[in-house]
C-alpha cells in the first residue's frame, strides 16, 4: 500500500518582492522592538532612557498597517480576501473560550492550519488580523497588542514554511511545530513588558545596559518564574487541538482551495468567441460579455 502523496501548497497570497521586502523590513523592526533589552549597551541611549521602547511600541502598528496595505494590493484577489474574513472571524471568535487562563490559547491551532494550507504569506496576514479582530471584540486593545499581532503572524507565517507532508507524519509536525510556537509567542510577549516590570527580586529584574549573558539569565528566570505554566498550557493547547482537527480541518480548507483556485488564470470570452486571460481575480473590460438569459 503506497503512501499518499503530500497535499500541493496553494498559496492564496502572493509575495510581490515589494510586499515580501515589507514583511522583512516589519521582522527586523520587530525584532528590535522585542529583544533591545538584551541588546543595549552602556553606552547607548537605551541603557538609560524608557523612550525609545516606547516609540518602538508606537512605530510598530504602523509598519504592521504598511505592510499589510502592500500586500494586500495586488497580491490577494476577492476570494483570498473572503477566505481571509472567514477564517478571522473564526479565530476571533475562538480566542474568548480559552481567554488565556492556564494558558489555555484556542486562537494559535487555526493560524498553523491555515497558513499550512494557503502559505506564509497568508499565515501572517491571518494571524495579524485574527489578533486585531479578537482585540476589538474582547476589549484587548492596549500597548501590547501590536506585539501580539506580530506574534501570531510569525505563527501563520512559519507554518506556511513548513516542509511537505501528508497523513500522520503531517499532523505530528504541525503538532510539535505548535508546540513550538505556543513556548515562543510567550517568550516573546515576556521581552515585550520585562523591561517595565517593577516589584520584581534583584534576579528577576531588567539591568539596563548589563552585558548580554546576564541580562538573559535574568529574563530566563523571570519567565520560568512568572510564565511557565501559561506557556506550557498554550503549548499542550496546540498540541492537542491540531492532533484533533488537522486531518478534517485540512481537508476542508484544501477542497476550499482548490474550487477557489487561487492564482488560476482567468479567461473571458468576448462576443466573437475570442478568449482573453487576465490576472487571478482580475477581469478585462472587454471580457465582461454578459451571459444569455
Amino acid at each position: 500500500m503506497t503512501a499518499a502523496a503530500p497535499a500541493r501548497r496553494t498559496a492564496a497570497v502572493a509575495l510581490r518582492p515589494r510586499s515580501a521586502a515589507a514583511v522583512a523590513l516589519v521582522s527586523v523592526a520587530g525584532l528590535v522592538a522585542f529583544g533591545w533589552p538584551l541588546l543595549v549597551t552602556p553606552g547607548s541611549g537605551l541603557a538609560h532612557s524608557t523612550d525609545a521602547p516606547l516609540v518602538l511600541a508606537l512605530v510598530l502598528p504602523l509598519l504592521l498597517a504598511v505592510v499589510l496595505a502592500e500586500v494586500a494590493e495586488g497580491g490577494m484577489d476577492v476570494k483570498a480576501v473572503a477566505m481571509l474574513g472567514v477564517l478571522s472571524a473564526v479565530g476571533a471568535a475562538l480566542r474568548p473560550l480559552g481567554a488565556g487562563t492556564a494558558g489555555l490559547e484556542t486562537v494559535f491551532f487555526l493560524l498553523v492550519l491555515g497558513g499550512r494550507v494557503f502559505g506564509a504569506g497568508f499565515g501572517f496576514v491571518q494571524g495579524a488580523v485574527t489578533l486585531f479582530a479578537s482585540a476589538l471584540i474582547t476589549g484587548g486593545v492596549g500597548p501590547w497588542l501590536p506585539f501580539q499581532m506580530l506574534g501570531a503572524a510569525w505563527v501563520g507565517w512559519g507554518a506556511g514554511l513548513l516542509p511537505r507532508a501528508s497523513g500522520r507524519r503531517e499532523v505530528a509536525m504541525l503538532a510539535a511545530y505548535g508546540a513550538f510556537a505556543g513556548l515562543a509567542y510567550g517568550a516573546l510577549l515576556n521581552l515585550s513588558f520585562w523591561p517595565f516590570s517593577t516589584g520584581l527580586a534583584g534576579e528577576l529584574s531588567f539591568v539596563a545596559g548589563a552585558p548580554l549573558l546576564e541580562n538573559l539569565h535574568r529574563f530566563l528566570v523571570f519567565s520560568l518564574a512568572t510564565s511557565l505554566g501559561w506557556d506550557l498550557g498554550r503549548a499542550v493547547t496546540n498540541v492537542v487541538l491540531v492532533t484533533l482537527t488537522a486531518r478534517p480541518v485540512l481537508g476542508a480548507l484544501r477542497r476550499a482551495s482548490r474550487r477557489a483556485a487561487f492564482g488560476a488564470p482567468v479567461a473571458f470570452a468576448d462576443a466573437a468567441g475570442q478568449g482573453r486571460s487576465a490576472r487571478p481575480g482580475q477581469a478585462t473590460p472587454e471580457g465582461l460579455a454578459q451571459s444569455p438569459p
